[in-house]
């Protein structure tokens, strides 16, 4: 008898496996348990030394940049005139909204990761591993630009000489990629990367010296344009236009309302860093409490400055004149001021390594959190002793960014990167709305009496609109909130991309209308649906005020800037996309530590001894 208990206890055990991975959807959907990360002591590999002081310099660094030394020039004279700073504005509202649910997630969940982590608790494993490999993109990209972007800016006040040494000596005659190798790119990512890998410290305090001279640049610009300010410059008539119609129509929408929402997608790339903060979270003293405060604070800093100097921009000097790649040290070359010219163009240098920092530094800690859950390969999993840092984690990111930044141009660049961040600020949204209406353990709540008995039309509305009050989530409220959210997505993409494309065709026919009214609609219903729900009573520190309704306006925004770009983007974004699938489904869905966790624990039941008498039992 003991034989026999004991091959089948052998049987079982060997077909565990089939039985733990029979259901394939379900195994790449497990998540990850809020309590392993909130509930217990947080251990960390890494080196816990920042305070809210150095992550608010970090997000300010991070994302002050391009912003206010090109992009403000460039949409005042191609799409929005003085209206620049209504388009601003507008990316701000849509980047803050983005910025409280990151707030809210780094609150409740303190990870090294970012959005990774966050949709890894939330949503399951391969979405977590899709938007931690959007985000490795994103950061090697956003890296690549701005260090491509830094070599004109050193390289044209002094006449081009690295453009032409490098055009004449190492020409590239290939499709698709940069006239010549930017080597001063390569090398200063390079540069940065060991800089970065040496320490927190080191890295830290350097970050800081190049945002205060930034910080110092932008208040120079702004204090010195409130001597030129001219309000004429607002309310410019169409007859004073230049006549070859770069300036629209005159006045302050010289361009028309479409302008400042064309221009506002653009000034979004101004926004795109602030989520650095959140992926520090275990190297911040008090993830819990500086991470939330870090991102409020540098978000409002951000808008100040862009604010301030599209304002001083435009009243300095005629929107249709601005120079769209240096307007700032054009409109002082016009004013004799070749002093400030000098000025700004070391401030936006130091700006451009502040933004290379805050691209650096959050890429080697998403793949240190991914290869830590076993979904990457180990070897950016590994700390240094002495540096306590993703040694070469670090190095190979930096050397991939720096090989990019060195073969492709910055519009080639700038293409790719609003894609992988939008993506990844409206899967946080998504995750926020989720855990925001997840179970509270309850299993079953008290069912009203209208509720009894077979589907029916008033259950439907009944459940849908939480008729009966509930204020007790359950796996019934759950589930059903996820249902909701999920066809809010749905209806999201269907709104935005109509939208879009009655905007790109310059129309709005009968059945476009129609279809907007009806998807309108759809939301505003499912909105309402989704508010009626009840909450989970489980709230971190921070959390996000008006939920679902700023969520779910965010989700809407930032999708519908998804659907204005290229079709070619597209297709690079998901090229790169099946690349990280195919790493996922030979590597990352069998190493993963959620399933070697999983497995352990059932390895260990069936390990157990077998009681064969009851009376010693």
């Amino acid at each position: 008898m003991n034989e026999a208990l004991g091959k089948t206890a052998d049987n079982i055990h060997c077909t565990e496996p089939l039985l733990n991975d029979q259901s394939f959807l379900k195994t790449m959907l497990r998540r990850k348990k809020e309590s392993d990360l909130v509930q217990k002591p947080l251990k960390t590999r890494l080196n816990r030394v920042l305070g809210l002081v150095d992550l608010v310099y970090l997000g300010v660094g991070s994302t002050l940049g391009l912003g206010a030394y090109v992009l403000a020039g460039e949409v005042a004279v191609k799409t929005s005139g003085p209206a620049v700073v209504l388009s601003f504005a507008f990316a701000a509202v849509a980047s803050a909204l983005s910025g409280l649910c990151y707030a809210e997630f780094a609150s409740r969940v303190p990870k090294a990761g970012s959005a990774y982590a966050f949709s890894y608790v939330s949503i399951g494993e391969i979405v977590a591993f899709l938007i931690g490999w959007d985000l490795v993109l994103e950061y090697s990209i956003g890296c690549a630009s701005i260090a491509r972007a830094l070599t004109g800016h050193i390289d044209k006040p002094l006449g081009f000489p690295m453009k032409r040494f490098f055009n004449e000596t190492f020409p590239m005659d290939i499709p698709f990629m940069a006239p010549y190798p930017d080597f001063f790119s390569f090398s200063s990512i390079l540069m940065l990367s060991v800089l970065i890998a040496w320490g927190m410290r080191e890295s830290s305090l350097l970050n800081k010296i190049f945002t205060v001279v930034n910080l110092l640049t932008v208040a120079i610009v702004i204090v010195t344009g409130i001597f030129k300010v001219d309000f004429k410059n607002w309310n410019i008539p169409k007859n004073e236009l230049p006549q070859n119609g770069k300036g629209g129509e005159g006045g302050f929408l010289p361009f028309g309302w479409s302008g400042v929402f064309v221009g506002a997608a653009t000034c979004f790339y101004g926004f795109v860093g602030f989520d650095a903060v959140a992926t520090t979270g275990e190297e911040a003293k008090r993830p819990t409490k500086d991470i939330p405060l870090a991102i409020v604070l540098s978000l409002a800093i951000i808008t100040s400055s862009y604010c301030g100097i599209a304002i001083v921009l435009t009243l300095m000097w005629p929107y249709y004149d601005q120079d769209p790649e240096a307007p700032f040290p054009h409109i002082y070359n016009k004013l004799n001021w070749y002093g400030l010219e000098w000025v700004v163009t070391v401030g936006a240098v130091f700006a451009l390594f502040t933004n290379m920092i805050g691209t650096l530094f959050p890429l080697p800690r998403i793949l240190y959190s991914m290869a830590s859950d076993g979904l990457l390969f180990e070897i950016f999993s590994k700390v240094d002793s002495k540096t306590k840092t993703p040694f070469w984690g670090t190095l190979i990111c930096g050397a991939f960014a720096a090989v990019l930044s060195s073969l492709f141009n910055l519009q080639q660049l700038m293409d790719m990167m609003s894609i992988g961040t939008l993506m990844a600020y409206s899967l946080v949204c998504i995750c926020v709305m989720i855990l925001r209406y997840t179970n509270d353990g309850t299993e079953q709540s008290t069912v009203n009496e209208s509720d009894r008995g077979g589907f029916c039309i008033m259950q439907l509305i009944s459940s849908s609109f939480n008729l009966s009050n509930s204020r007790v989530t359950n796996k019934r409220t759950a589930r059903l909130s996820t249902i909701i959210i999920i066809i809010y997505v749905v209806v999201s993409i269907c709104f935005c991309w109509t939208m879009s494309k009655a905007q790109i065709n310059g129309q709005l026919n009968a059945i476009t209308g129609t279809a907007l009214g009806v998807f309108g609609f759809c939301l505003v219903v499912l909105c309402v649906s989704l508010f009626r729900q009840p909450q989970s009573s489980k709230r971190p520190l921070f959390v996000v005020p008006w939920v679902p309704f700023v969520p779910c306006l965010s989700v809407v925004l930032n999708i519908y800037l998804m659907t204005l770009l290229d079709s070619a983007t597209w297709v690079r974004f998901i090229i790169w996309l099946f690349i990280g699938i195919l790493i996922y489904l030979f590597y990352g869905l069998r190493h993963s530590e959620e399933r070697l966790t999983r497995r352990r624990t059932l390895d260990e039941a069936y390990m157990k001894p077998i009681c064969y008498d009851i009376q010693a039992c």
